[in-house]
């Protein structure tokens, strides 16, 4: 009752009170909880590898590891860095359960993925059920649905399941990522997958969550995994 209360009053908001930024309270501009001057701040990954989107000092096609070993994915697009004042954004979101914050980055994200390549479905990273009961919500999920609205983009939410719990990523080395969530996933029995989708996440650190995410997708037959993320680290 709580959580849909919440969820009504965050849909009231906009048309009961003025836009107010989420960063630093001024008035927001644009139809968004954002004022102008912190929209310049963000962190917009302009400049990074089409093929993991990690963030470059020039453009280039691809950074040297995806040259010498290229991942799985067939591009991936990460709209911010995960840099100040976008990451306080995704925690109040991830941890927080501020609505308003995910709203705001689901709208600044559909702006820059509008003019990605465009893929048949958005499947986003699903939370194991046992994280889901402790938070009560899935922070990916609640990104990737306006997102899929916004781009009238079909939405499997659950495209993928948690096969087991994992330790969380944030505090493993690289190589324990990659060890912590082998096997983690499946594609849900009997769901029907198009040939090309886009995978998103809300943050992409090492890419080892995923990567193992889009293999799995890759032996259901999903010719093509794009991987969008909010954040590259």
């Amino acid at each position: 009752m709580r959580r849909a209360l919440a969820e009504l009053f965050a849909g009231l908001g906009p048309a009961l009170l003025p836009w107010r930024c989420l960063v630093c309270t001024d008035p927001g501009a644009g139809g968004v909880d954002l004022c102008l001057a912190c929209r310049h701040d963000l962190p917009w990954n302009r400049s990074a590898c089409a093929r993991c989107g990690l963030p470059l000092p020039r453009p280039a096609a691809r950074c040297g590891r995806c040259l010498g070993s290229p991942p799985i994915q067939a591009s991936t697009r990460a709209v911010f860095r995960y840099s100040p004042p976008l990451d306080r954004l995704l925690l109040r979101l991830k941890f927080h359960g501020d609505l308003a914050a995910g709203r705001l980055l689901a709208a600044l994200l559909a702006e820059d993925l509008a003019g990605a390549p465009r893929p048949a479905a958005l499947v986003p990273i699903p939370l194991h059920r046992r994280r889901l009961r402790q938070r009560g919500y899935d922070q990916a999920l609640e990104l990737a649905r306006p997102l899929a609205g916004v781009l009238a983009l079909p939405l499997l939410a659950d495209g993928l399941q948690r096969a087991r719990a994992t330790a969380p990523q944030s505090e493993l080395d690289a190589r324990a990522r990659r060890r912590n969530v082998r096997g983690a996933f499946q594609v849900s029995p009997g769901i029907t997958l198009p040939a090309h989708v886009a995978l998103f996440d809300d943050v992409m650190t090492t890419g080892a969550t995923l990567a193992e995410a889009a293999r799995q997708l890759r032996r259901a037959g999903v010719a093509r995994v794009d991987l969008w993320v909010a954040a590259r680290a």
